[in-house]
């Protein structure tokens, strides 16, 4: 908690995230965006909040059992309003679904129920039903004398109700979504036009007897939609005698079994029902239960499908080829001249396989390192890495077996490459590696020269379509030694680097934080100019966080751009006057971190795999790069400058988390879509009108 004075100027950073979910369903409620894209907005909306339940909820659901007795009650009163303000949102989410239904219906496109199809739809959805769905369920019968069977948390079932004479017994039916598409297209009704589609659990109602025939003398089957979600805390132990590998696999397993935090039941389910799932599965007071509409996993949203015309979902522009790459033959005769700038999914990640690409064939190119936290399904950049030990070069690869969610991928991801012949490594016991490293050695005239890349996202080529990030592609020699120090750092991590250009969690993170803060204070004390802005994904660190609220104190304007989580409060008096805060929710997640130090008009700019979290800066592996180049560093303050002046999908934060939009306070003014404008300038090389700043501190030379 962060005091200043007799004052606690802090927001939980749990009602926080829920704030920025907030934001993303106001997206799904805006009816100015294309209505399949407010569709897929509330897949996100639950697919985040999946995570929420399955991570921070989880986090302060163990704090609430276990924390000292002083603790507990603060814990509960946390998960107390969590649930209230859950509770909230998704009756805005059923009143936005409904809203979006009625748009797609006018749009001529239906998602229909069981009870609505014709006869000549009946026989489509139970011929489909026979021939996809059923060879896939496996129901289960339940009763108090055999245990509960574990319930996946990615999946959704149908609780059943089944009544036979005068007995009723209940059952289990997951319902498939891995393996066949949620949405099952079927025909229009006979002469009628419109395109139709079904849940995959609707198609399974319409044949629901089917399942039970010759088992019991049905007189009715009911089914209702359950959704749980688990702690998904991985337990890794100390055990000395098992490789890490072996150890996360088998706390893999036991994630499968872990204990549930949230149960979410459709709400037209009868309470004994409902009280028999809930006592079976092992729901406890300390659990939610959220009731819900009749569709659960509407995560699957995301990849809803549009079978209408294109314009009814956002189309991408297309990326903007980099001149300084394009006309060279060879991408390291590029970087050799100037570094690069990358800016996804402005620009293609494609430079980035070709970088790899060209060192895995380049003769000269002697050695490859990388730090892999989460890749693509199927990804140029490990067939790169694979085919540069093929064409003899030594790689080494470190591959993050902690990525949350991402931790069975990494797993076969760790074998695909060992088989490769490439040489892996785990990480640093005790820290995730976090960073976004790229080091090519390449023979020169007979020296050995650095090639480094320092990014703020993964390498991943399908996230880079639809995440913002910045890649750096240096021939910075200083740089790359200092690079090749952090992956000596990674494999022996008693060598602490000395570093001068790279700022290394955990190495010097937080003292340099400070520094660069302190350095603007002392500025706004002498009546100097000062500044910082920083845009980054979350902002709950406390001694960050207290930092900033001394800057303001000396009279530091300081701008933060936060798309997630943001514990600071803007705007207290006596406290962060001189604060303020947005967050940008739209078509791209903003996923970079970029830092800029006004420093008397001579402004440093870094880009970071750091957020200012507490557990970037001091328990993992992260680095954040100066931008030396004035033509880079013109660029970053041209984002930060067009983001700040964002007046359509920029939220203003403050004290209340209330969201509302930065609207022009004329019909007239002209309207700055950040996202779109920065694409503009990119290509062009011209900027908006934007407000001009001031970087004077208050009675300031």
């Amino acid at each position: 908690m962060v005091e200043t004075g007799d004052r606690q100027v802090w927001i939980p950073k749990e009602l926080s995230w829920l704030s920025f979910n907030e934001r993303v369903l106001q997206e799904a409620a805006d009816t100015s965006v294309p209505v399949i894209q407010r569709v897929r907005y509330m897949g996100i909306f639950s697919n985040n909040m999946d995570e929420f339940y399955r991570v921070r909820v989880a986090d302060v659901r163990r704090l609430a059992a276990f924390s000292t007795p002083s603790r507990q009650d603060e814990y509960k009163a946390l998960l107390e309003e969590i649930q209230r303000r859950v509770l909230g949102l998704q009756s805005r989410f059923d009143r936005i679904y409904l809203d979006t239904l009625r748009e797609l219906r006018r749009r001529g496109i239906y998602l229909v129920s069981e009870k609505q199809l014709d006869e000549h739809q009946q026989k489509f959805a139970r011929d489909y039903f026979f021939k996809h769905i059923q060879p896939e369920l496996e129901p289960i019968v339940l009763d108090d004398a055999h245990p509960m069977p574990e319930l996946n948390d990615s999946s959704i079932y149908l609780a059943i109700r089944l009544t036979f004479a005068e007995h009723v017994r209940y059952a289990l039916l997951e319902v498939p979504t891995g393996r066949l598409s949620r949405f099952v297209k079927i025909p229009s009704r006979k002469g009628k036009r419109g395109k139709v589609m079904m849940a995959l659990e609707n198609v399974i109602r319409v044949c629901l007897h089917e399942v039970f025939r010759g088992i019991f003398p049905l007189n009715s089957v009911e089914a209702y939609t359950i959704k749980l979600t688990r702690d998904a805390e991985l337990e890794l132990g100390e055990e000395v005698t098992e490789s890490f590998f072996e150890r996360m696999e088998r706390s893999l397993k036991r994630r499968k079994k872990a204990d549930p935090v949230r149960f979410v039941y459709d709400s037209d389910m009868p309470e004994d029902m409902r009280d028999y799932m809930a006592r079976r599965l092992g729901i406890g007071r300390l659990d939610s239960v959220i009731p819900g509409g009749r569709y659960h996993n509407s995560k699957d949203f995301m990849g809803f499908p549009n079978l209408g015309p294109a314009y009814l979902e956002l189309q991408p522009p297309a990326p903007i080829p980099l001149a300084a790459v394009e006309q060279r033959d060879n991408i390291f005769d590029a970087i050799a001249e100037r570094d690069v700038l990358l800016y996804y999914p402005y620009h293609s990640f494609s430079y980035v396989v070709n970088f790899l690409k060209t060192a895995a064939i380049d003769p000269a190119v002697k050695s490859i390192a990388i730090s892999l936290y989460r890749v693509a399904s199927y990804s140029h950049v490990v067939d790169a890495l694979i085919n540069a030990v093929a064409n003899h070069k030594s790689v080494t690869v470190i591959v993050e077996l902690q990525a949350r969610f991402d931790e069975e991928a990494n797993l076969a991801l760790s074998h695909r490459l060992t088989e490769g012949g490439v040489n892996v490594i785990f990480g640093v016991p005790g820290l995730k590696v976090h960073g976004k490293l790229i080091l090519v050695t390449r023979q020169e005239n007979n020296v050995l020269r650095y090639y480094t890349h320092v990014g703020t996202g993964n390498f991943n080529e399908k996230t880079a379509e639809v995440y913002t990030d910045f890649s750096l592609l240096t021939y910075n020699q200083e740089i790359g030694e200092e690079a090749a120090k952090i992956f000596e750092f990674i494999r022996y991590n008693y060598r602490r680097p000395d570093l001068k250009h790279l700022i290394v969690s955990p190495v010097n993170t937080r003292q340099r934080l400070k520094d660069l803060i302190d350095t603007e204070i002392q500025n706004a004390k002498k009546g100097r100019d000062c500044g910082i802005t920083l845009k980054c994904n979350n902002l709950v660190d406390p001694e960050v966080i207290e930092k900033l609220y001394q800057a303001s104190q000396a009279g530091v304007p300081i701008r933060l751009i936060v798309r997630g989580m943001c514990s600071l409060v803007p705007g207290t008096p006596g406290v962060s006057d001189n604060i303020e805060a947005i967050s940008i929710v739209d078509r791209y997640l903003e996923h970079p971190r970029v830092f800029m130090f006004y420093n008397r008009g001579e402004p440093r700019y870094y880009i970071s795999s750091a957020d200012l979290m507490t557990r970037n800066i001091d328990y993992r592996v992260e680095v954040m790069c100066p931008i030396y180049d004035p033509e880079h560093q013109a660029t970053l303050q041209a984002v930060l400058d067009i983001q700040w002046s964002d007046n359509v999908k920029a939220r203003t934060l403050d004290a209340a988390q209330s969201n509302y939009l930065r609207l022009p306070r004329k019909k007239k003014a002209k309207r700055i879509r950040s996202q779109e404008a920065i694409h503009r300038y990119l290509q062009s090389g011209r900027l908006p009108r934007l407000r001009k700043l001031d970087y004077s501190p208050p009675n300031g030379d």
